[in-house]
């Protein structure tokens, strides 16, 4: 058989002696067959070409007639091998395989164990008794196990039927033997990697170790390997810069290797949302090209891929859309809901393609009944141009509440406040029935969330929810239940709760102290990586705990020896957020603004898409300006000057309503228009609402000709930029900034100012101004609703004791 050079040579042999044919013959037949498959380019026919031979019949009934002879090894690889030629799995001989093995499962080496596991996946049995066996066996002999790539492949295998506990233990497991394995291993690595995606764990230590491995072989990863890693990366949110920028080099040089639509549209999904502009242009050049070849997985491919890259080729988006639209029938209710969402933020137009959209599907609507396909549905169906629900759809949804989850109910709600929206565009009767819906899911909510008597579980549901309805309805309710399982917060869940309660704008101190007694109790069994989503409510919340500085420099201690790791992004925002609480570790700040590091930086800015980018811009200029007006002593120097001329070069902005109101009030008070002045722009590019100059007998000086109208830049005011306000005033004269905050300065339930406003008030002030901020809540009380009392409040706050 080994002599054999293709497959007719050894069915040739195999019909000659099939009489004398012995067990491990047969075994050694199947796995020579299959080692000829690989080494062919279009596999799926080969293998239905061997499968339908007259001699792979011979080989299957010799199998039938002697697997009980076979040894546990062969038995298991004649199995793997029968499946690999897709034979289905209710298929006779693969069930007696499956029988056979699972009574000799217990005696099974572990990597015999590993490959039947292997098996019985691809048969979709995961949930399975017999896989429920397989993980007692392995959890029973966990201790023994020496063997790391056998115990890779059982622990993805096993995943779905794994308790905490024992995640921990694998994990503790798989730390243990990573350094018997060689660097090159990268399959093992990727299974590790996978089984922290299966059971939702982002495991820091063992993924930067698996990086590292992807790292020093990446020239031999091919595209689906490639492909394969950034989507455990994406599921995981694990975001490694370097992983990125290697393999983005790599997958550059690939571009010219494929000609056929198969590889290159995986090509365009992996490279397109990290590529440089003149690469996405190739990329969308040659995908236009293919698109009469494209199928409709492929299609649905390429339009998410585009979403990404922010796509502006409106030839591409229209053929891709096209080829969407005959296949819209082919579509699962969760695609059809991820070619709503790019197509809309494409701002693709077709009446007929949504029109089309809708029926298809609301008909898939009315015949659901999976709780979560239905939210998926009712959420496409609310995001089309004309968000409307007839009755009948309304009642599907009422048919599921009592079985959704709070992601569910989060969806949801967020589609029917669309259609209330919408409602006086589309007016009839079906919305007094869309409020009471709405109360509805209200009350599932509540109810749902009193019910909670773990933690573990809540944070699961609490990841990724946001909105307008979850904010006004539930937010106390959850607040209250975290309350409740406070105890339970531990190193593994703590910031994940961190992480919620920053997007909440909710301060609740009882929390936040338990957070940081937890981080100072246990930081060692804390990731370095998990502590900018610790910092981050402390920070935006502008709340300082009990032990402040032991609690921020314990969790900047265990940053330190991380800092050259880390991706210069999260460098970024970490030192922002400390600047908020007025903390700036010389080492963290000095790294950050180091020349090498803002290289580093500029090369990331280039894979980020543009919404991030800005954002990562602006807070690099935002820690700039901090360090800049509170440690002047590091002696980083200011370099944002062009980079805020470009983003105030229009009018800084119009005045809202009650700004309006309060310019025309502070004309009156300071007696005339030239002694105020809206929309100023400070050094350092700080915009304030209103500015006046009061002299040393608090009586207000007019501006001249030389100072700044709306939306000028601040070189026509100051000298330069660095120069401090009140040296070009006259002997005693101060200088005063009024800022009206609205609802976004304060903390959600309570009127406590935010990191950003108290950090803003603290630079305003550093620059020689007197702050006076003017909250909403003030401004719009019953003691404040007539002008007089406005006028009185100005009055006071200006001219009053100098307090602001």
């Amino acid at each position: 058989m080994d002599k054999c050079t293709n497959e007719e040579q050894l069915f040739d042999l195999i019909e000659e002696n099939k009489a004398i044919i012995s067990e491990e013959e047969v075994g050694c037949a199947f796995n020579i067959l299959w080692q000829f498959q690989k080494q062919k380019t279009g596999l799926l026919k080969s293998v239905e070409c061997i499968r339908n031979h007259p001699q792979f019949l011979t080989l299957y009934n010799l199998t039938t007639n002697k697997m009980e002879l076979m040894n546990d090894d062969n038995l298991v690889n004649v199995l793997y091998q029968i499946q690999q030629f897709a034979v289905e799995s209710h298929d006779p001989l693969v069930e007696a395989l499956v029988t056979e093995a699972w009574r000799r499962l217990e005696r099974f080496e572990m990597n015999v164990l590993a490959k039947f596991s292997t098996c019985l996946a691809d048969q979709h049995l995961q949930f399975s008794p017999l896989m429920g066996k397989i993980a007692d066996i392995v959890s029973r002999n966990l201790e023994t196990i020496q063997d790391l790539r056998s115990l890779s492949v059982l622990m993805v295998s096993i995943s779905s039927l794994t308790s905490q506990r024992f995640q921990e233990q694998l994990v503790k497991k798989t730390e243990l033997l990573f350094d018997t394995i060689d660097s090159s291993q990268v399959n093992i690595a990727r299974r590790i990697v996978q089984f922290l995606r299966n059971i939702k764990y982002s495991y820091y230590p063992l993924l930067e170790r698996c990086n590292k491995v992807f790292l020093s072989n990446v020239n031999d990863l091919d595209l689906d390997f490639i492909s394969k890693i950034f989507s455990l990366y994406h599921s995981l949110q694990f975001h490694n810069f370097q992983f990125i920028l290697v393999t983005k080099k790599r997958l550059i040089e690939m571009i010219p290797l494929f000609d056929q639509p198969a590889t290159f549209v995986k090509l365009f999904v992996v490279l397109g949302p990290v590529a440089g502009p003149e690469e996405k242009k190739r990329l969308e050049s040659t995908i236009l090209l293919m698109s009469e070849e494209l199928t409709s997985q492929q299609a649905l491919a390429v339009i998410g891929a585009m979403e990404e890259m922010e796509s502006r080729n409106l030839r591409l988006i229209k053929r891709i859309a096209s080829i969407l639209h005959k296949n819209l029938e082919n579509y699962k209710p969760i695609e059809l809901l991820k070619i709503t969402q790019a197509l809309i933020v494409l701002h693709f137009q077709s009446k007929e393609f949504f029109v089309k959209l809708r029926e298809l599907l609301l008909s898939y609507l009315k015949i659901s009944v999976k709780t979560s396909e239905i939210s998926i549905l009712v959420c496409a169906i609310s995001k089309l141009p004309s968000p409307h629900l007839d009755e009948v759809g309304i009642s599907r949804i009422e048919a599921i509440l009592p079985q959704c989850d709070l992601n569910d109910l989060n969806s949801l709600a967020t589609s029917v406040l669309r259609w209330i929206h919408y409602g006086h565009v589309y007016p009839d009767n079906t919305t007094g029935k869309q409020l009471k819906l709405l109360q509805k899911l209200d009350h599932y909510g509540h109810q749902r969330l009193q019910k909670y008597n773990n933690l573990n579980s809540l944070c699961e549901e609490l990841k990724s929810l946001k909105g307008d309805w979850f904010s006004e309805s539930l937010l106390e309710e959850t607040v209250a239940t975290l309350q409740r399982l406070v105890d339970e917060i531990n190193y593994r869940n703590v910031a994940g709760i961190a992480y919620f309660i920053s997007r909440t704008n909710y301060l609740n101190t009882l929390l936040l102290d338990k957070i940081a007694s937890v981080v100072l109790q246990q930081i060692e069994k804390i990731h370095p990586f998990a502590i900018f989503a610790i910092i981050l409510p402390f920070s935006t919340l502008n709340y300082d705990p009990p032990q402040r500085d032991e609690f921020f420099g314990t969790c900047i201690q265990h940053l330190n020896s991380y800092l050259s790791l880390l991706d210069p992004l999260r460098i970024v925002f970490l030192g922002f957020f400390l600047a908020t609480l007025e903390y700036f570790p010389e080492d963290l700040l000095k790294t950050i603004f180091n020349i090498k590091q803002i290289g580093r930086l500029d090369s990331q800015l280039e894979i980020l898409y543009s919404t991030l980018n800005r954002k990562v811009q602006f807070r690099l200029m935002e820690l700039n300006r901090a360090v800049c007006l509170e440690c002047p002593e590091y002696q980083i120097p200011w370099f944002h000057d062009r980079f805020c001329q470009q983003l105030y070069n229009k009018d800084i902005g119009s005045l809202n309503g009650a700004q309006q109101q309060i310019y025309k009030m502070l004309a009156e008070v300071l007696g005339g228009i030239n002694c105020v002045k809206a929309s100023v722009l400070t050094p350092y590019y700080h915009p304030i609402d209103f500015e006046c100059i009061l002299d040393k007998r608090k009586k207000p000086l007019p501006y001249g000709s030389h100072n700044i109208t709306l939306g000028k830049l601040p070189e026509m005011h100051w000298e330069s930029n660095t120069q401090i306000v009140g040296s070009r005033l006259p002997p005693g004269a101060e200088r005063i900034a009024l800022e009206f905050l609205d609802i976004r300065a304060f903390c959600r339930n309570i009127p406590h100012l935010k990191g950003k406003s108290a950090m803003k008030k603290r630079h305003l002030e550093i620059l020689g101004y007197r702050v006076i901020q003017i909250p909403h809540l003030e401004w719009n009380s019953m003691a404040l609703s007539t002008k007089d009392a406005r006028m009185d409040y100005l009055r006071e706050r200006i001219f009053g004791d100098g307090k602001s």
